[in-house]
């Protein structure tokens, strides 16, 4: 027995620490957009492209890795497609074409994609579901630590060396998430203990085929409709996470450091989110997401708007950002996988995290597009200054915040009726 509580939580820590670093080999990018236009590199343009390559490539890879995890050693799945991202992040911080660029940054989405769903797998093994709720909370603090340690150390290196050192760094980080994961992250428990310690409930659904499940999840109309509901939310993620520097430092002529230190505010906030939302729901909620989830989307929705119209105040600036990570920690944990592990069969808990994927990550991929066109297209030079002109971002980004809302109102009320119904 302590080997196996040894061997759990040592699977949590991998996959926690594991896919943070997954985040760190991601978000390089976001840190150093501005010193790459500042040096006449790239344009916001082509850096709206190139991080939409990350983003679709991220959703059609979390949709088929989604499937395929549920089927292979999550293991070495996990840690393979670590290592494909540290090579790309090494690689970018050589001058290198603009479509050699795209290329490259659309093949680390691929393999990042895989990291969602081998974790997800590896604690749903290993935890009994009335742990999942917790567990997977504070997993889910993952990718806070890593954007915490992104926008925090790598604006650090990028101020003192250079862009390049930006993506130098985070393959570094990368490379230990990578020794980290092959030596703690086991599949599953041994066959003789997992029946006893973790399935403490037998549903009849694990005895059908993986393939027959799946097909089940495909059919279900409201993953599909919470895949919507989250890629919208999706849109207000990344914004902040992908320009929020770039914003920062532009619009309200913050440093580097200070922007990267404000947006590493959201990150470290998020991880009140994720971590407590998953143990508030199960103690005091009966397991029930939604209404967590839509106090979460109202609390976005104002964060944002904080973000975007409130004049330049520091301490403004840090409230925005306390809302906006709390608020997208609960709706990450829950969107990206609380709830869609309650309404998926457990041998189809892949498929399913794959399908919200797929939505979360076109609607990112929009808008990076959108925003660096946006950015772009809207600035003018008056004196010799760059002068930027944000109110077309900011109806886009408030709308997909509104937008977002008004869906997890429909999914509580048809999950509610269906509840009523069943009953």
């Amino acid at each position: 027995m302590k080997k196996h509580n040894f061997q759990k939580w040592g699977v949590f820590t991998a996959a926690t620490i594991g896919y943070g670093l997954y985040y760190v080999c991601r978000l390089s990018l976001n840190v150093v957009k501005k010193p790459m236009v500042d040096d006449g590199y790239l344009t916001e343009t082509q850096l709206g492209i190139i991080g939409s390559a990350l983003f679709f490539s991220y959703a059609v890879g979390k949709f088929i890795n989604g499937f395929l995890a549920d089927r292979i050693n999550v293991r070495y799945f996990m840690a393979g497609s670590l290592l494909v991202a540290v090579g790309v992040n090494f690689l970018l911080g050589f001058a290198i074409p603009f479509w050699a660029l795209v290329i490259l940054w659309g093949l680390n989405g691929w393999f990042q994609s895989a990291g969602g769903p081998c974790s997800v797998i590896a604690l749903n093994n290993w935890f009994s579901s009335k742990q999942r709720g917790t567990v997977y909370g504070f997993w889910s603090a993952s990718h806070n630590i890593g954007e915490a340690a992104t926008y925090i150390l790598a604006a650090v290196v990028v101020g003192a060396l250079g862009w390049q050192y930006g993506f130098w760094s985070a393959a570094c980080m990368g490379a230990f998430g990578v020794v980290f994961i092959f030596v703690f992250l086991k599949p599953s428990p041994p066959e003789k203990e997992s029946v006893s310690s973790v399935q403490t409930e037998a549903p009849k659904a694990e005895k059908s085929s993986v393939k027959k499940l799946q097909i089940e999840v495909i059919k279900n109309p409201i993953i599909w409709l919470l895949a919507l509901a989250s890629g919208v939310m999706y849109i207000c993620r990344y914004a902040v996470n992908s320009w929020g520097i770039y914003y920062f430092a532009a619009e309200k002529s913050y440093t580097l450091v200070e922007a990267g230190s404000l947006i590493s505010v959201s990150a470290i906030c998020g991880t009140v989110g994720t971590i407590f939302s998953g143990w508030i729901s199960d103690r005091f909620f009966n397991a029930k997401r939604l209404p967590l989830a839509w106090m979460a989307s109202l609390t976005n929705l104002i964060a944002i708007a904080l973000f975007m119209f409130a004049p330049h105040s520091t301490v403004i600036d840090i409230v925005s950002m306390v809302l906006f990570g709390v608020s997208i920690g609960v709706l990450i944990s829950f969107m990206g996988g609380l709830i869609a592990m309650d309404l998926a069969p457990k041998g189809a808990v892949g498929a399913a995290v794959g399908i919200i994927g797929l939505g979360n990550y076109i609607g990112a991929g929009m808008q990076e597009i959108l925003s660096g066109y946006l950015i772009e297209s809207n600035k003018t030079i008056v004196d010799g200054q760059t002068v930027y002109d944000f109110s077309h971002i900011r109806i886009f980004w408030v709308a997909a915040a509104l937008i977002s809302l008004s869906l997890i109102s429909v999914i509580w009320k048809k999950t509610s009726q269906q509840k009523q119904a069943n009953n």
